[in-house]
């Protein structure tokens, strides 16, 4: 145990956290497959990962290092890399019960972040000792005294400790792979102060290797040959390969079983071992059944220990089986038994979300914010899967007799010149500011504001501040919702009939609003071609057809000019749709459509809402 240290690795979004990790890998010697170490971002090896450059998943990778001093033996890190984003914060809390201390990176010139605050909140509050990392020296305008001044602010806004005050500082730039003492890239030759600092101040696991076998499950991983894997740290005892072993689970039921499989981490990967004294993190197959945050106990003496308290999902969607007039042509799999067993699939590896199923063979899928459902659904389209969604909804709550809905707190930079703009967004918004200063030409806003007034803003911020806004926003805490919500702005143009679009019919419906189609593309009746500019709906035909005839067309009409279509991602998707509307999601296409396709459909709905009788 005392040549053991397990760390976990926090950060912000794009704060360099994945590359600092490259860096200690590579310079440990740590031996990875040849393909694996000719890339960038090892850690990151989800595909959605790398393209967005966020790290979704929390992975564990374990290094030897010898000490600098050349004194004593080789220690071994457990290094466990955690999202960077609220979203998945259900990642965040689990993981942090398998570490001993963490590593803060900081970015020497945005200083700590609003997802920094959050997932640092947590590892205070279970005592983590921390280590300060200012990372990205090398970068352009970098104010490594501000990032520190700013993440000793934020210490004290926590209510951190004496034990926690005293934090040790290290500076680096994870991409050159270097670190020293000092702020100067000059005096820093390679990343060995960040395990020297580990070492030093990092505590060895507190376990008892005498006491009867207690593990706690942070982490499921599936395997096409060992089946269900359970990953998480030993707290007390001995586990040996092929032991007999008791499963606790959440409802305190006690069930033996025979492990088949015990691995350790060894760098990227997992290998057999014969024995795994506590304080190690460990992987084992042979449980059927086990989840996130059941115990593995001894098999004479078993004791369960606490679970994992996991803060409940705020934003809800509903998933359907695809329905549309092109259900079932796209994806390979869009059957109701499907789409229901990949999304309980989903319940065992992911504990921030709850699935709920209807009587409707509809499903009710609970997360942590849009970004942690919509990276669900885009998991499940590149995967085969075709369905349809509902807007997103907040989840309210009854507290003591008061229906209660979720806020946020958000954090935006913006250059000054627009920060009128924003902050008249966010009073329509029903937004309250709470802090507003600036330096250098750049606004610093904090606003109080409720989950549902955050709806669709994304892509408004975007373009009020050309692009050179940044935001942030996390979880605050349920409060009186405000009521008196507004519809949305604009409206939907919907296609009257099935078909091919054509030139002639786009460019009459074009001054209309913004496009969301090009010329010969398939659509079908009651699907949404384009945003109206005016706040209600307009049915029209973009697959008109211009009639020909012996009459010569003027030269001047051939000239008109079409515009370029927008084009609908699945998050622009998710934040335009109304109540009314389902964004209908196959491997090859994002559309968006009407509940009701008909328009004699959709008006009976209507009449039928507002309580009206009537006869056809």
């Amino acid at each position: 145990m005392q040549n053991i240290r397990n760390i976990a690795i926090i950060a912000h979004v794009d704060h360099g956290k994945t590359t600092l990790v490259d860096a200690l890998l590579r310079q440990s010697k740590t031996e990875m497959k040849k393909e694996v170490a000719a890339q960038d971002m090892i850690l990151d090896s989800n595909e959605l990962e790398r393209e967005r450059g966020i790290t979704i998943f929390s992975k564990n990778a374990s290094v030897l290092y010898n000490p600098s001093t050349g004194s004593g033996p080789a220690v071994k890190i457990n290094i466990i890399d955690t999202p960077g984003h609220a979203d998945f914060g259900g990642e965040v809390e689990r993981v942090l019960n398998m570490a001993d201390g963490c590593l803060l990176l900081i970015d020497a010139k945005e200083g700590p972040m609003p997802q920094t605050r959050f997932v640092l909140k947590k590892a205070l509050e279970m005592g983590h000792k921390i280590i300060v990392v200012v990372n990205k020296i090398d970068k352009s305008g970098a104010r490594p005294e501000f990032a520190l001044e700013a993440t000793l602010e934020l210490f004290l806004e926590l209510g951190a400790g004496d034990h926690s005050l005293d934090f040790p500082v290290i500076y680096a730039s994870g991409r050159d792979g270097k670190a020293g003492l000092e702020a100067d890239l000059s005096k820093m030759e390679n990343i060995i102060p960040v395990f020297d600092a580990i070492i030093k101040h990092i505590p060895s696991p507190i376990a008892d290797a005498t006491k009867p076998l207690q593990m706690l499950v942070t982490s499921i991983a599936p395997d096409d040959f060992k089946g269900r894997i359970a990953i998480g740290r030993i707290h007390n005892g001995i586990l040996k390969a092929n032991q007999e072993i008791v499963h606790i689970n959440r409802e305190g039921i006690k069930t033996k079983a025979k492990l088949t499989s015990l691995m350790t981490f060894d760098g990227l990967g997992r290998t057999e071992a014969l024995e795994v004294k506590a304080g190690d993190i460990v992987a084992i197959a042979g449980i059927e059944d086990v989840t996130i945050g059941e115990t593995i106990a001894d098999a004479e003496n078993p004791e369960a220990l606490p679970l994992i308290n996991i803060e409940e999902p705020t934003v809800k969607m509903t998933f359907l089986v695809n329905d549309s007039p092109f259900g079932g042509k796209e994806g390979e799999f869009s059957t109701t038994r499907q789409i229901r067993q990949r999304l309980f699939k989903e319940l065992e590896t992911d504990v921030s979300l709850k699935v709920e199923e209807t009587d409707k063979n509809t499903w009710i899928v609970s997360g942590r914010g849009e970004l942690h459902l919509a990276i669900l659904i885009e998991r499940m389209r590149r995967e085969g899967y075709e369905f349809q969604v509902s807007r997103p909804q907040v989840i309210l709550r009854e507290i003591n007799g008061k229906t209660m809905t979720p806020y946020d707190k958000i954090f935006i930079e913006v250059p000054e010149q627009y920060q009128g703009v924003v902050m008249q967004k966010m009073g329509t918004r029903k937004g309250e500011l709470k802090e507003m200063s600036s330096v250098n030409g750049i606004a610093f806003l904090e606003f109080i504001i409720p989950t549902r007034g955050l709806f669709g803003y994304k892509n408004e911020f975007l373009t009020d501040t050309k692009g050179l806004g940044i935001i942030n926003t996390i979880f605050f805490e349920y409060m009186e919702d405000p009521g008196n919500w507004k519809e949305r702005d604009n409206g939907s143009l919907v296609a009257t009939e099935s078909g091919e679009t054509r030139l002639y019919g786009l460019k009459n419906v074009q001054d209309r609003g913004t496009l969301f189609f090009g010329p010969a593309e398939t659509v079908y009746e009651g699907q949404v071609v384009g945003q109206n500019s005016r706040p209600n709906d307009i049915r029209v035909n973009v697959c008109k057809e211009k009639q020909l005839s012996n009459m010569r067309a003027k030269g001047e009409k051939n000239r008109e000019h079409f515009n370029v279509p927008k084009t609908m991602g699945l998050e622009d998707a998710l934040e335009y749709i109304g109540d009314d509307e389902y964004v209908e999601i196959t491997p090859k296409n994002i559309r968006i459509r009407k509940i009701h396709l008909k328009e004699v459909d959709a008006k009976r709905a209507d009449r039928a809402a507002d309580g009206v009788k009537f006869d056809y």
